[in-house]
């Protein structure tokens, strides 16, 4: 009698892990986990910026995506893109709950924060001197990018707070960023 071993294949393609998760097998989770739990992670992490949270919303991530796998839908997008979606959607939900509100309610402020002004967040973008570059964008379209990218407004939130059409909410986004871009170039 011969043994046969056979070896678990280590990389798959994008289209064949898809199959192996909408079949439920437990190599195209771990498969999934191991090769991009490190960029989803990173994602949500420079969202809610604690990697005690980050850590707790990473799991939810990964339940949706093996939930939802029949959903996806490769006309639409790339797999590793619709992965980063549902990262960033469920940071942005976890930071607007009640739960995460209440506990960020409760939670005492170190004396240190009255004392030194350096410390502030109004304006993280100081560090670096991109505030000078978005500051030469119309107010507007500055609004629109602090809305999105520094408070984690969604399209159809800015819509809503700006009583903006959300048609003219995204022409004015993707505006900003072509500007932001040449502008940027300068800066090289």
């Amino acid at each position: 009698m011969r043994c046969k071993i056979f070896a678990i294949k280590t990389t798959y393609s994008e289209e064949e892990l898809i199959i192996l998760l909408r079949q439920k097998s437990e190599n195209g989770f771990h498969h999934l986990y191991d090769h991009y739990s490190g960029a989803l992670y990173g994602v949500i992490l420079r969202i809610v910026q604690s990697k005690e949270y980050t850590e707790e919303i990473i799991q939810d991530v990964f339940m949706k995506i093996w939930n939802s796998i029949q959903q996806y839908d490769a006309s639409k997008g790339r797999f590793y893109t619709w992965m980063i979606n549902i990262a960033r959607n469920t940071a942005i939900d976890y930071l607007k709950s009640k739960s995460f509100q209440n506990e960020l309610k409760n939670q005492p402020l170190p004396d240190f924060v009255y004392d030194n002004a350096e410390l502030s967040t109004a304006n993280k973008t100081d560090f670096i001197g991109f505030s000078n570059v978005l500051e030469s964008l119309e107010s507007d379209k500055q609004e629109i990018i602090d809305l999105a990218y520094y408070q984690g407004y969604t399209q159809n939130e800015i819509s809503e707070k700006l009583n903006m059409p959300l048609g003219t909410v995204k022409t004015k986004m993707r505006n900003a960023l072509l500007k932001l871009k040449d502008l940027l170039k300068d800066y090289q």
